[in-house]
């Protein structure tokens, strides 16, 4: 049988289901999870666990009959959880790591698989290397039930729901949360989040909260194209004033504010070092992904606090979390882990941190911004996916690193960037910035400027010089 090389991207392995996400490949996959298990730890367990995907719990089974099969102990989910729910799980009941059956934010054709460590966070990527290069191209998939290893005490079955929910109701004031005077409208996307949220928060309007693993054929990502039922519901009814969204595992966060107005990523990080700093006062690093907006390093020298750029890649910023005092770690994409919780993006946990943020100080988002904004300017950040051939995705990716390009239309500028991807630093004090996507046919443009007419316009420009 000839097998195609199964490689780890950004965030986990992701494929499209039945052309490459089979249920052979996810045995291989677990094959070689296990022999690095046995290889770091002596009896290690793991804990498994699927989002609402298509397939999800065939695959997820299909993970822990393999592990057990191979003499690794798995802690199995009942029903569906968010990633943040394994990772909690694993730090909770001390396991040596997680599986995640979940594509995440990828169009509903796709699944993939994401690995946690024992810390409550992505996997190191050492580990993820090594666990990579010991993916066998042959495996032999067990025929026996999930009962035959249950009865021989390798897999027990866990409830990660209840865990996390247990956990969560110790770090909010849930009784101020169900008095305050801004009503919430949550839209789970039809992702792992929709169970969680209607128990935390009975009161919240919530929408798209029900099972479709074909996500009603729309990707799960938490961004404003994809959210439009959620804002026109905001700004049609009054006493909603914050609107909430997380994408298919639960780990994204998405926001709106009580004019139905789109809160990006750079914004909600930016809410959440001022909050946790100047109101809560915690210290710490604050940790950012290669594509979000330098104001962030604005407050944070007004504040005192040190930054750290890393790679994009939640695993990057959680690695650093696990070894040094973070305060903040974040992406552009809308993952983002904050200090007293587990290293690790969740969307639910950081909603409830703002929301609890405007019910203490009785401020609506649009207020609670202007306060950063008084601090780091206004700015205005947009991002555009194009989906292209490859090679043509690499063809443009190599120009931009070679020096290829020298300005964009009308636009100029004064340094570049490789961290990950080319950024390029505007003369007009914008950016914009050039990366490939890891896991789909898909070359990302960022751009920020100082009005929406100005960074959209940056967009058009770049479009016309690379295509």
């Amino acid at each position: 049988m000839t097998t195609e090389k199964i490689k780890f991207g950004t965030d986990g392995w992701r494929a499209i289901i039945a052309l490459d996400f089979t249920v052979y490949n996810v045995a291989r996959v677990s094959k070689g999870q296990a022999d690095w298990l046995h290889k770091t730890f002596s009896s290690p367990t793991v804990v498994v666990g699927h989002d609402c995907r298509f397939a999800g719990q065939l695959f997820a089974e299909t993970a822990a009959k393999v592990l057990c099969a191979n003499g690794v102990k798995v802690l199995l989910s009942k029903g569906f959880v968010s990633t943040p729910m394994i990772s909690l799980g694993v730090l909770l009941l001390k396991a040596q790591q997680g599986v995640v059956i979940t594509a995440s934010h990828n169009p509903p054709s796709y699944n993939g698989y994401k690995l946690k460590g024992a810390h409550g966070g992505p996997s190191s990527p050492k580990d993820i290397a090594a666990v990579e290069a010991l993916i066998p191209e042959e495996v032999e998939v067990p025929s026996q039930p999930l009962s035959y290893y249950e009865e021989k005490g390798m897999l027990e079955y866990v409830q990660l729901e209840d865990l996390y929910v247990d956990y969560v109701k110790q770090k909010f004031d849930f009784d101020a949360l169900a008095k305050s005077p801004f009503k919430m409208a949550y839209d789970a996307m039809f992702g792992a989040g929709q169970n969680v949220v209607r128990r935390l928060l009975p009161n919240a309007v919530l929408l798209h909260c029900d099972d479709n693993p074909g996500f009603h054929g729309q990707a799960p990502e938490p961004l404003d194209k994809n959210l439009q039922e959620l804002s026109k519901t905001i700004a049609s009814t009054p006493e909603i004033k914050i609107g909430l969204a997380t994408d298919g595992d639960a780990d994204r966060i998405g926001l709106y504010n009580e004019d139905g107005e789109f809160v990006d990523a750079h914004n909600i990080i930016l809410l959440l070092i001022h909050y946790l700093h100047k109101y809560k006062g915690l210290s710490g690093k604050v940790v950012i992904a290669f594509s979000v907006t330098d104001r962030v390093k604005k407050l944070c020298e007004h504040y005192g606090l040190p930054v750290e750029v890393t790679a994009i890649g939640f695993k990057y910023i959680s690695e650093i979390m696990v070894h040094e005092d973070v305060l903040v770690g974040g992406e552009e994409s809308g993952g983002i882990a904050i200090k007293g919780h587990i290293p690790e993006r969740d969307g639910v946990f950081d909603g409830l941190e703002l929301y609890a943020f405007m019910t203490q100080t009785g401020k609506t988002l649009k207020e609670l911004c202007e306060e950063v904004y008084a601090i780091v300017g206004r700015f205005v950040y947009e991002r555009n996916d194009l989906t292209i051939p490859n090679d043509k995705k690499i063809a443009i990716i190599n120009k931009a690193e070679s020096g290829g390009y020298t300005r964009f239309g009308k636009y100029e500028f004064n340094r570049v960037e490789t961290i990950d991807g080319v950024k390029y630093h505007l003369t007009n004090g914008g950016w914009m910035m050039l990366r490939a996507s890891g896991t789909e046919p898909v070359l990302r443009i960022y751009a920020e400027g100082n009005s929406k007419e100005e960074t959209l316009d940056i967009l058009e420009e770049v479009k016309k010089e690379i295509l």
